[in-house]
């Protein structure tokens, strides 16, 4: 029987099938965010993967596949396998914040995009802002630290973005920004989860810090032209 947290093991396919569903692209058995969103894909029918991952390949030649590994054509090719801890959390994190956050609007797009960009390059496209609420710390009027709101399901929404620009680390703002949004996802009456390549090791000791725990672990495989 299907609950609400197996939906997790496949995350992509579950957001596109609920809360996302105005932002996929249909393959019969795949399904993907609008390439200008996301460049995430996931699957229900491993069949459906060979010519799915093709097609989308003529509107997004660097993307990901979440979940199982999938069948692609001779044309493309898998470059990489991204082990990822897949980490949940049950209850709102007490903290104390130290630094003004403030809500990311359309207007901060542009820095949104470049700081994100700067530390973790190849996941954020123009249009990532919208599938969520963002948040960010700024430093003399300069955005420097940002979180927000990735993949979403009727019951869970993906913390996703946790960066911060590399002068500016160390000063507690990836912790307060976190907590922030699980804070905030909570509110809204959903769980919070999050994705964090296994070997960052000082992010994934930050986020059990804060509570979370790991529920498995995910991989995203890299499809390229």
């Amino acid at each position: 029987m299907m609950t609400e947290e197996n939906k997790l093991d496949n995350p992509v396919w579950n957001s596109l099938c609920e809360s996302h569903k105005k932002f996929a692209l249909d393959y019969n058995g795949t399904k993907f965010f609008n390439q200008d969103y996301c460049p995430f894909g996931g699957f229900s029918d491993h069949n459906s993967t060979l010519e799915a991952t093709e097609k989308y390949a003529s509107l997004c030649e660097n993307f990901f596949i979440v979940g199982e590994k999938p069948k692609i054509a001779d044309t493309l090719k898998i470059t990489k396998e991204l082990v990822c801890l897949q980490m949940i959390i049950y209850e709102k994190i007490q903290i104390t914040f130290s630094d003004e956050i403030i809500k990311l609007t359309e207007e901060h797009a542009e820095e949104l995009f470049n700081l994100v960009n700067l530390v973790q390059p190849g996941y954020f496209k123009p249009k990532t802002f919208l599938l969520g609420s963002y948040y960010g710390i700024f430093n003399d009027k300069k955005l420097v630290s940002v979180a927000g709101e990735r993949m979403k399901m009727n019951a869970f929404t993906e913390v996703s973005a946790i960066v911060t620009h590399p002068d500016y680390t160390g000063k507690g703002y990836a912790k307060q920004l976190t907590s922030h949004v699980v804070n905030a996802v909570f509110d809204e009456g959903k769980t919070p989860f999050l994705h964090v390549v296994e070997s960052n090791l000082g992010a994934i000791k930050l986020y059990e810090k804060l509570g979370f725990a790991t529920r498995r672990k995910m991989s995203f495989w890299n499809i390229c032209k």
